[in-house]
C-alpha cells in the first residue's frame, strides 16, 4: 500500500470550522446553511455565499440580516476571504460573533478527564484536565464531571452558567439521541440517563455520544474531514472504536451505538474482552490486551499498583531494542488490526482511512507489513485502496469534538432546527 502519511495538529486554531456542506435540501434549513457556510470559511462575502449555495443574493441579504439582528453574525469591516484580488473596494465579510455563545466539551477515560471551552466560532479558549477517580459510581462519575465543568470555567474566567450547552463523550455503548449510557469501562453501573443528571446537576442542556465519534467530529469540523465527505478514524487508546462520516455527517447507527469496531469478533471463543464477550479485536488490541499479553510473555504478573503507561513504555522500549517476546505482542496486535480494518475497507468504502489516539506511537500498529496484511484483506477490485493516515492531535481532540456537539445543539436551537439529544 505504500508509506504512510503522519500529520500532527497543534490546537486547532482556523480560519473558520465545521464542515463545507452542499446546499441544503429543505427550504427550512436556509437560515442554518447559511451560517454554517460562514462559521466554515471565518470570512466570507454575501455574494460568495449566493454563489456556494446556489441561492439568489436578495435571499441570503434577507437572510444575513436576520442572523447579524439575532446576534449570531456580525460585518467584519476591512476582512476579506482568502484568495480574494479582485479591483476595486472588496465586499464586507461576514463572520461569526464568537461571543454570542460559549460551550464546553469534555471527554471522560480510565486514567485522565479532559475538558475545552469554545467560543461561538469554534475557537478553544480554555482547557483543563483532571486525573480519573478510582471511585466508578455513577454518584462519583456525576460529581467529578460537574467539578470538571467548574474547573474549565474557571479556566477560562467565566461561570458555569454562562455556558449555552455542554458535550460529553464517554467510552463503551452509547445512545446519544437518548442521553443514555448503557455500559461504559468508566462507569459501574447499569443503563444510566447520564445526559439528563449531567443536565440536571449543571443546570444546563448536555449532550453525550460514544468517544470514538468524538475524534471523527473533530476530524470533520478542523481536520481533513472539512472537505472530504466519506472518511472513517479509528482509535486506539484503552480501547478501540471507530467513528465513520458518510456524506459528511457522522453515522450513528438505528440506535445511536453502530461502528463499534473494537466489539467485532476476529476469534471464535477467543481472548476475554473487557465488555464481557469474547474474541473482540479490542482484546487483542487495546491497551490492556497489551498488558495481559506482556504479563504472559514475561511469566510475571503485572502488579495492580503499576499504571499501565508505564508497563507500555517498558514494553515498546524492549520491542525496539529487540527483544523478541515484546515484538511479537505488538506485530501481534498490528495483525488484528489489519483484520479489522480490512473489514472496514470492505463495508464502507471510505475515501480515507484516519489512524488516532495514544497508541499510535507505536509503528508496529501501522508499519508497512501492518498496511500490507490490511490490503490482502481487502477485496481485490481492482480498485487502489483509500489512503491511510496517522493523526495526532494530542490528548485535547476527544474534548474539541465534544465541544462540537454543543455547538451543533446550540445553532440547531438558536435556528429553530430540532436540537435532538441533550438533556
Amino acid at each position: 500500500m505504500g508509506e504512510i502519511k503522519h500529520v500532527s495538529f497543534e490546537s486547532p486554531e482556523v480560519a473558520g470550522c465545521g464542515p463545507f456542506l452542499p446546499p441544503a435540501d429543505s427550504p427550512d434549513s436556509l437560515r442554518l446553511s447559511i451560517f454554517e457556510r460562514i462559521r466554515a470559511m471565518g470570512a466570507v462575502s454575501r455574494a460568495t455565499i449566493a454563489k456556494d449555495l446556489m441561492i439568489s443574493p436578495g435571499t441570503v441579504t434577507t437572510q444575513t440580516s436576520a442572523l447579524i439582528e439575532m446576534g449570531l453574525i456580525r460585518e467584519l469591516p476591512g476582512a476579506h476571504e482568502a484568495g480574494e484580488t479582485g479591483r476595486g473596494r472588496p465586499p464586507i465579510a461576514l463572520g461569526v460573533e464568537p461571543d454570542a455563545h460559549v460551550v464546553a466539551g469534555l471527554k471522560l477515560s480510565d486514567l485522565e478527564h479532559t475538558a475545552v471551552i469554545h467560543d461561538f466560532a469554534g475557537r478553544q479558549i480554555a482547557s483543563a484536565t483532571m486525573r480519573a477517580s478510582e471511585n466508578r459510581s455513577p454518584e462519583c462519575i456525576v460529581d467529578s464531571t460537574a467539578e470538571l465543568v467548574e474547573d474549565v470555567c474557571r479556566s477560562a474566567g467565566i461561570p458555569v452558567l454562562k455556558l449555552s450547552a455542554v458535550g460529553i463523550g464517554v467510552p463503551g455503548f452509547v445512545d446519544p439521541s437518548k442521553g443514555m449510557v448503557h455500559w461504559s469501562p468508566v462507569m459501574e453501573c447499569g443503563p444510566l440517563p447520564f445526559a439528563a443528571l449531567m443536565s440536571d446537576r449543571l443546570g444546563l442542556p448536555v449532550t453525550i455520544d460514544n468517544d470514538a465519534n468524538l475524534v471523527a467530529l473533530a476530524e470533520l469540523w478542523f481536520g481533513v474531514g472539512r472537505q472530504i465527505s466519506n472518511f472513517a478514524v479509528v482509535t486506539i487508546e484503552h480501547g478501540v472504536g471507530m467513528g465513520l462520516v458518510m456524506n459528511h455527517k457522522l453515522y450513528r447507527g438505528a440506535r445511536g451505538m453502530g461502528m463499534e469496531l473494537g466489539h467485532t469478533k476476529v476469534a471464535l471463543d477467543g481472548a476475554l474482552c473487557r465488555c464481557g464477550q469474547r474474541g473482540c479485536l479490542e482484546a487483542y488490541v487495546a491497551d490492556y490486551a497489551l498488558v495481559r499479553e506482556a504479563a504472559v510473555a514475561t511469566n510475571a504478573p503485572i502488579a495492580a499498583s503499576t499504571e499501565v503507561p508505564e508497563v507500555l513504555e517498558r514494553l515498546y522500549a524492549d520491542a525496539k531494542a529487540g527483544n523478541a517476546a515484546a515484538r511479537s505482542i505488538f506485530e501481534r496486535a498490528g495483525k488484528y488490526l489489519a483484520l479489522g480494518m480490512g473489514n472496514v475497507l470492505n463495508l464502507f468504502d471510505p475515501q480515507l482511512v484516519i489512524l488516532s489516539g495514544g497508541r499510535m506511537q507505536y509503528e508496529y500498529l501501522y508499519s508497512s507489513q501492518m498496511l500490507d496484511e490490511m490490503a490482502s484483506h481487502a477485496l481485490n477490485s481492482g480498485v487502489a485502496a483509500p489512503p491511510v493516515e496517522v493523526h495526532a492531535w494530542g490528548d485535547l481532540v476527544w474534548a474539541s469534538g465534544a465541544s462540537t456537539l454543543a455547538l451543533s445543539y446550540v445553532t440547531e436551537a438558536q435556528l429553530s432546527v430540532r436540537a435532538g439529544n441533550a438533556a
